[in-house]
């Protein structure tokens, strides 16, 4: 991994570590902020199984332990591709629930969040190129479509090889009936 790769990781990643620690330590002082948007994914939830847990602190300290652990992923350089996906998700529900612009009254909170909106969003994108960085490397999509071609060429190859062997074999054959015997 290149340095300014491994710098651009370590700083993206540290809002994720920093927030996510602390969030996990002390859910309670966003519950009211997040409550709008776990009401909402709470039928879901329970849908998908009903043993989740559906209380607003505990989905706060879920995401958290997610932040943390994917941020330190992408600051170490392991499983980085996956921890930017991972981490652009948790972005969603938290950018959703602490900067709803659109609903503010006042001009000043409402630019004070549609600034951190528009900061979150900016992190999603660096999350979103993280998340397609194949540092340098082919990524699956060109490997397989070079993996084919590959194939094809050694598949019309051994036609050839094939088509030439039997032309040969004829040959062979026919000059040996040709021979007096």
């Amino acid at each position: 991994m290149t340095p300014v790769r491994s710098l651009a990781r370590a700083m993206l990643s540290g809002i994720f570590v920093v927030s996510g620690a602390r969030n996990f330590a002390n859910p309670g002082r966003l519950t009211p902020t997040a409550k709008p948007i776990t009401d909402r994914v709470t039928p879901l939830l329970e849908r998908a199984h009903p043993r989740i847990p559906t209380d607003t602190e505990t989905l706060i300290r879920a995401n958290s332990a997610v932040q943390l652990g994917a941020g330190l992923m992408l600051a170490t350089g392991r499983f980085t591709r996956p921890a930017a996906l991972v981490l652009a998700g948790t972005l969603i529900p938290v950018t959703l629930a602490g900067h709803p612009f659109w609903l503010n009254d006042d001009p000043a909170a409402k630019s004070n969040n549609q600034i951190h909106f528009l900061k979150n969003l900016g992190l999603f994108g660096g999350l979103l190129l993280a998340a397609a960085d194949t540092e340098g490397k082919p990524g699956l999509r060109w490997r397989a479509g070079h993996r084919i071609g590959h194939s094809r060429r050694s598949v019309r190859r051994a036609v050839r090889t094939a088509r030439r062997e039997a032309r040969i074999a004829l040959r062979s054959a026919a000059t040996a009936r040709r021979l007096p015997g």
